[in-house]
């Protein structure tokens, strides 16, 4: 987690790269006419020209404003992306990247999913002819068989929402390029954040975040980021956004701009938060998903492509009304979708995130409908501790002096 950031493209305090920690905080504002300690928020919906032929570096702030311009700008260089570019949400993220698929093309993608991105790929298959394999990713090889001429996309979730499966993107990236070279690999780095795994240095095309989680932090905005590798694909990226007019407003770029220079200590703490969740569930006896966990299968690939195991975990009680009563008895854990906030979270995901899942789906991809999900927080951990097993005895999972 503390490593040096590699050359980029993307600006940087005298041409010298520091430690991540350093780099997310740093932002840097060049062009202020009055040397603003912090980016201004240019509240405009246009800009006015220097002649009839326009010749303005900005028109219109559906093209682009200055605020948003300054947030895409430190966002590349923290993804280490060629171009980083900024929308409404993270499913508008994964729209932008979806247009870049015609029709009769195809997508692989994994069997355990976001219910949004599923959804979206769904409505992919019904209205576009585009239709998406599901694969476990958490064999590389498994890609191989459904690669072919027809393969525009390859998506990774890693870790997955919620079982927390691991996929190695290097390995898999590799394959795509050898069998498929004009399919992109694309990445939904929104559990890991680029504090801890940043996808294009792994091999993906392409990496996009929910920056409603983590990169915000605090659950007060929505917004979606895209990073490109290449000048090419961010132009195609672009295109897109310009197009459909889905660029994020200058206020969210600010508030996102200012959320993000906490991600480092907001996930520090998150995370040595989630480990300690984590080690006292698996002593409960209960099945966990965590990467940060020896017994967790991908426990050593994780370690290759993560600086962190992060702080997502889901847990199996093996009935669905326990995990009902665990849920409802909790008091610190507020009972909410998404995840990255601040504010320990807790929910079933069959019942809420991920319930536009037809239920026989969720069967055939061995989803339990048990599974309790934990978004760990920045709370003092023994108050977390306490109150999860206060909620674990209430609903009788754990024996009374436990």
């Amino acid at each position: 987690m503390a490593q040096v950031l590699p050359a980029s493209p993307a600006s940087s305090l005298g041409g010298k790269r520091y430690r991540f920690a350093t780099e997310v905080v740093t932002v840097d504002n060049p062009d202020d006419p009055h040397n603003a300690a912090s980016v201004p928020i240019y509240q405009s919906a246009t800009f006015k020209q220097t002649s009839a032929g326009g010749g303005g570096e900005y028109d219109y702030s559906r093209s682009g404003n200055p605020t948003r311009t300054h947030l895409e700008n430190h966002l590349a260089k923290i993804m280490n992306a060629k171009r980083a570019y900024a929308v409404t949400s993270g499913m508008s993220a994964l729209d932008v990247i979806a247009r870049l698929v015609r029709s009769g093309e195809e997508i692989i993608a994994g069997d355990d999913l976001y219910g949004g991105t599923n959804r979206l790929l769904s409505f992919l298959a019904k209205t576009q002819n585009i239709k998406t394999h599901h694969v476990d990713t958490t064999v590389a090889e498994s890609v191989l068989p459904v690669l072919s001429d027809k393969t525009k996309l390859v998506l990774l979730e890693t870790p997955t929402n919620p079982l927390i499966k691991i996929a190695d993107i290097p390995t898999i990236a590799r394959y795509v390029k050898e069998k498929c070279p004009h399919a992109l690999v694309v990445v939904d780095n929104t559990m890991m954040s680029p504090y801890l795994q940043r996808p294009l240095e792994l091999g993906a095309d392409i990496s996009y975040h929910s920056a409603t989680k983590y990169l915000s932090g605090h659950h007060d905005l929505m917004a979606g980021v895209i990073g490109c590798r290449s000048d090419e694909i961010a132009e195609q990226v672009y295109y897109v956004i310009n197009a459909t007019g889905c660029g994020l407003g200058p206020f969210d770029s600010w508030l996102l701009l200012r959320g993000v220079k906490t991600l480092a200590v907001r996930m520090d703490k998150q995370q040595a938060n989630a480990i300690r969740i984590a080690a006292y569930l698996e002593a409960c006896g209960f099945k966990v998903h965590f990467p940060g966990s020896p017994k967790h299968p991908q426990y050593e690939l994780h370690k290759k492509i993560s600086s962190g195991p992060g702080a997502v975990l889901s847990f199996e009680t093996g009935d669905i009304g326990l995990s009902e009563r665990i849920v409802d008895s909790a008091k610190l854990w507020s009972i909410s979708v998404s995840f990255g906030c601040v504010n320990s979270l807790i929910s079933m995901p069959c019942r809420m995130s991920h319930a536009s899942i037809p239920a026989h789906v969720r069967a055939e991809r061995q989803f339990p409908e048990d599974l309790i999900r934990l978004c760990v927080g920045i709370e003092d951990g023994d108050d977390l501790l306490e109150d999860l097993q206060m909620a674990l005895s209430s609903a009788g999972a754990l024996p009374n002096n436990a």
